[in-house]
């Protein structure tokens, strides 16, 4: 990174406080740790749900929408093929995961 913004501050007039300000924004946007927590909280109530005795169909279901969002959004703000290989295996799963639930009630 530090080598592509001494490309383009050498190609552009920019001033440091705006490329700085760039790559800030940058960051901002790049930043999942917000989607993994509520993914990690998704997983936690999808245990305590399948544990629980009574039935669970629907709110599996739900859960499973809300995890793909996650999953989507992580996909979107990473960068790397590596990270767009992870969101492809977990889509994947979590697509297993909804067949299986359409029969849970």
């Amino acid at each position: 990174m530090s080598e592509r913004v001494a490309e383009v501050a050498a190609e552009t007039a920019a001033s440091e406080a705006a490329v700085a300000q760039e790559i800030v924004r940058w960051a901002a946007r790049s930043d999942i740790h917000e989607e993994v927590a509520r993914l990690e909280a998704h997983l936690a109530h999808w245990t305590a749900l399948a544990d629980a005795p009574e039935a669970c169909g629907r709110k599996l279901d739900f859960l499973l929408q809300e995890m793909n969002r996650e999953v989507n959004t992580i996909g979107s703000k990473a960068d790397g093929a590596g990270v767009s290989a992870l969101v492809v295996a977990t889509k994947a799963e979590l697509e297993k995961l909804r067949e299986q639930t359409q029969n849970v009630e």
